[in-house]
């Protein structure tokens, strides 16, 4: 430690002098005492080459996902990255230039952001996009602030099947404002929203907005939400949308969105221990002052030739804080710049392509799930994509029925319960389970043979 905090003995005894004291005891005298912590613990120091070696032994405690048969999913999905997206991430006037405080230094930057941009506007079908958020789920957050922006109410609808993480996300946004978040029942059969009782709670009035999902938290594709805009009348719809999903399905746009968010991060980043994520943002023109973040736009610099601006800078930090439309959204830059390399990479035919493949890979898991006996695989009679709800043997638990699969080498999937005391609720038996490009048949197999076993276990306690 003498390398990084350079005090000796006599420099501390120096310094307590200089203070007025004689000793730490009486620096710290008016701390009590029965709120001191008191020694830590801590052993001697170590030599730098001690440190390193007791650091590989953790590291080796380490199990990558990559060591198992994956069926990770949900709103961060796993998939195969092409070398060429790191290989246009690496360049230096991308990797060093990409925060936008001096922006129209870096034409490039912007370019690609612009670009980012209009990628999410074609996948949504959204007149505008911002350069996007910190994630998903606080996307799905500014969402709800614009919808109240946009009409007078105290009560926000949200699916059931919403992922847990994300509404507890939209309370935080509720909290200190007089906001409720309100959950829509879902159909027990077809795990569809249940617009029935949509159309009546709008029509009790107070509703300043209703968010859905596609997918939603089940996996499914709810062909109903074609219809949720003529129930919702003038209340704003928000959708949170799988930009992949957006490749083979009709965008939210054609079918009366006034928001569409999302998480982009599959899109040319592979999951890390969380983040960092990217936050899709997009809008109707007329929403686009209520819009958060930042909004690259295209011009003509003095000579005519064709440049790039931040047209439109809503941040508490460029703006009077009391007129800005949020105080925490940025950008990711680097991350949509990952976003534009991936879908140009790709093309839209390849994605497109991509989710079909993944769609009969998922039927397959199906087929094989489905004929364990105990296991109700799919959970629900609706079309679903590239993941969808399983359903334990009655006794068990989800996280449970995981866990043994995992000590088999198999990660079969994410709980749906929300995991904090008293909120599991309707969903303790439910888990979502996705399949990727990666997934191999030889996988799907060794899933199949781990989950009957998982079940036979359940049996035999």
């Amino acid at each position: 430690m003498p390398r990084w905090i350079p005090d000796t003995p006599e420099d501390e005894a120096e310094l307590l002098k200089a203070a007025g004291f004689a000793s730490y005891e009486e620096l710290f005298a008016d701390i009590p005492r029965r709120v001191r912590m008191g020694r830590l613990g801590v052993g001697e120091g170590k030599s730098e080459a001690e440190v390193v070696a007791t650091i590989d032994k953790l590291l080796d405690r380490n199990k990558p996902y990559s060591k198992f048969a994956s069926f990770l999913g949900g709103r961060t999905p796993i998939r195969y990255v092409p070398a060429a997206v790191d290989a246009v991430l690496a360049r230096s006037e991308f990797y060093t230039s990409y925060t936008p405080y001096q922006p129209e230094a870096s034409q490039g930057m912007l370019q690609s952001l612009f670009e980012f941009q209009s990628l999410v506007v074609e996948l949504t079908g959204m007149d505008v996009a911002n350069a996007s958020l910190y994630d998903g789920a606080t996307a799905a957050g500014e969402a709800l602030l614009l919808c109240r922006r946009l009409r007078e109410g105290r009560r926000f609808l949200v699916p059931a099947s919403l992922p847990w993480e994300e509404r507890s996300v939209l309370e935080n946004y509720a909290r200190g404002h007089p906001i409720r978040i309100e959950p829509i029942p879902y159909d027990d059969r077809h795990g569809t929203l249940d617009l029935g009782w949509v159309r009546a709670e709008v029509a009790k009035g107070d509703v300043f907005g209703v968010l859905a999902d596609v997918p939603n938290g089940f996996g499914l594709v709810d062909e109903g939400l074609l219809d949720l805009k003529g129930i919702l009348g003038p209340v704003p719809l928000a959708v949170v949308a799988d930009p992949l999903a957006l490749s083979v399905l009709a965008p939210p746009g054609e079918w009366g969105a006034d928001v569409v968010v999302g998480e982009g991060v599959g899109f040319g980043q592979p999951p890390s221990y969380g983040g960092p994520l990217l936050g899709l943002f997009a809008c109707r023109r007329e929403h686009v002052r209520f819009a958060p973040g930042r909004i690259v736009g295209a011009t003509e610099d003095a000579d005519g030739r064709r440049a790039f601006t931040l047209t439109l800078q809503t941040r508490e930090q460029h703006i009077r804080r009391s007129r800005a439309t949020s105080n925490i959204c940025t950008n990711q830059s680097l991350l949509a710049l990952a976003f534009v390399a991936y879908a140009s990479t790709v093309g839209p035919k390849g994605l497109a392509e991509l989710q079909g493949r993944l769609a009969e890979k998922a039927r397959t898991m199906a087929s094989a799930l489905g004929g364990i006996e105990g296991l109700a695989a799919p959970r629900f009679d609706a079309p679903y994509l590239s993941e969808f709800a399983v359903e334990v043997p009655a006794g068990g638990t989800a996280a449970a029925f995981l866990d043994r699969l995992r000590r088999r080498r198999v990660l079969g999937g994410i709980p749906l319960a929300d995991p904090r005391p008293g909120r599991a609720g309707a969903f303790e038996r439910l888990y979502l389970t996705s399949a990727t490009e990666l997934t191999t048949d030889k996988e799907i197999q060794k899933y199949a043979t781990a989950a009957k076993a998982a079940v036979a276990h359940r049996g035999s306690a």
